[in-house]
C-alpha cells in the first residue's frame, strides 16, 4: 500500500505540486491524469525519491520512504519511463538484467526470467536476446522497457507516460497487452498520463490533476457522473458520450434486464460494457442476448435498455 499525505514540491516560488494527499492500496491502479504541467509527474517522481519533497510524506506498507537510501528504495520499486529509456549499448537481455544483477542473482535465474518476461511480452527471446534498442520498433522498446521494470517482480509499479512515444494504432495494441498481463494483476501501480481513454480504461481510481492539485479523486464512474467541480466536467466533457457507455458493464445493469429465453442464442458476455453491446445492437438484426458465467442466467436487452441505464446513473444519489 501506497500512502501519499499532504505532499508538497515548490521551486523557488513556483509551487508545482500542493498538499496532494491520496492511498493506493495492494492490487490497485491509481492513474494521475491530467495536463502537461498539472503535477503529476513530479508527484510520481516523489514516491521513488527521483525528487525529494519539499513537505509532506510519503509511506510504503506503513515505512516512511524516506527511512532507507533511494538506491535501496527503487529496487522494489519498477519504474517505467517516457520515451523507453533503454541503454542503447546494451542488448534486450542486458537492459532487463539490470535490477538482478543489482540484486546479485545468480546467471541462470537472471536468464531464465528474462526468457519468462519475453516470452509474456510476445517477443521470441532467441530472436530478441541479444538484439539492441535500435534495432526494435516503437511498440517493441516500450515492452522492453516494461519488461526491465518487472525483472526482479517488485510489488510496486510506476509508470510515467508509458504509451506516450507510441503511434496510435501501436499504443492501442501495447495497452490492451497491458492489462491482460499476468505479472500485473497483483502489483500497486501509480500510472502517470495525459490520455484521457488510457485512464478510464486502466485506472480502479483516477486523480484528476490541475496546477499541482488533484480536482478530484474517485472512480471512473464517479469521475463521470459525480463530477466534483466545474474543471472536471469540462475535462472530461469532449469525449464524455462514449466514456458514460464504457464505464458501465452489462452485469452492473443485469436485474434491470428481462431474462432471454432458454434457447436464445448468445451474443456477448455479462463484463463486456455498455459501448460493446451498443455496437452489438447496431450491427445485428437479432435478439441480443447476454450469459453471466457467475449466475449462469442469459438476459436480453436493446437499445431502450440501455439508455436508460446511463440516465439513472445521472440522476442524483
Amino acid at each position: 500500500m501506497i500512502e501519499v499525505q499532504q505532499l508538497t514540491k515548490k521551486y523557488q516560488q513556483t509551487v508545482a505540486v500542493s498538499n496532494v494527499s491520496f492511498t493506493v492500496h495492494a492490487g490497485q491502479t491509481l492513474v494521475l491524469l491530467g495536463t502537461s504541467g498539472s503535477g503529476k509527474t513530479t508527484t510520481l517522481r516523489m514516491i521513488n525519491r527521483l525528487i525529494e519533497p519539499t513537505s509532506g510524506s510519503i509511506f510504503i506498507n506503513g515505512k516512511n520512504i524516506l527511512s532507507q537510501p533511494p538506491e535501496i528504495l527503487r529496487r522494489s520499486i519498477g519504474y517505467v519511463l517516457q520515451g523507453y529509456g533503454l541503454f542503447p549499448h546494451y542488448t534486450v537481455a542486458e537492459n532487463i538484467a539490470i535490477v538482478p544483477r543489482l540484486l546479485k542473482w545468480n546467471k541462470g535465474r537472471i536468464e531464465q526470467r528474462t526468457d519468462e518476461l519475453l516470452h509474456k511480452l510476445q517477443l521470441s527471446p532467441a530472436k530478441y536476446r541479444h538484439v539492441y534498442p535500435s534495432q526494435l520498433s516503437g511498440g517493441q522498446m516500450q515492452r522492453v522497457g516494461l519488461a526491465r521494470a518487472l525483472a526482479a517482480n517488485p510489488p510496486i509499479l510506476l509508470m510515467d507516460e508509458p504509451f506516450g512515444a507510441l503511434d496510435p494504432l501501436t499504443r492501442t495494441a501495447v495497452r490492451k497487452e497491458l492489462k491482460e498481463l499476468d505479472e500485473l494483476k497483483k502489483k500497486t501501480i501509480i500510472l502517470v498520463t495525459h490520455d484521457v481513454q488510457e485512464a478510464f480504461e486502466l485506472g480502479n481510481i483516477i486523480g484528476l490533476m490541475d496546477k499541482g492539485c488533484i480536482q478530484q479523486l474517485a472512480t471512473p464512474t464517479e469521475l463521470l457522473f459525480q463530477p466534483a467541480n466545474d474543471f472536471v466536467k469540462q475535462f472530461l466533457q469532449q469525449q464524455l458520450f462514449q466514456l458514460e457507455w464504457q464505464s458501465l458493464r452489462l452485469i452492473d445493469i443485469w436485474n434491470d434486464l428481462p431474462v432471454a429465453e432458454n434457447d436464445a442464442a448468445i451474443t456477448l458476455t455479462s463484463q463486456q460494457t455498455l459501448w460493446n453491446a451498443l455496437a452489438e445492437l447496431t450491427n445485428s438484426t437479432l435478439p441480443v442476448v447476454a450469459f453471466d458465467k457467475a449466475t449462469a442466467t442469459k438476459k436480453v436487452f436493446n437499445f431502450s435498455h440501455l439508455t436508460t441505464a446511463i440516465q439513472r446513473q445521472k440522476q442524483p444519489a
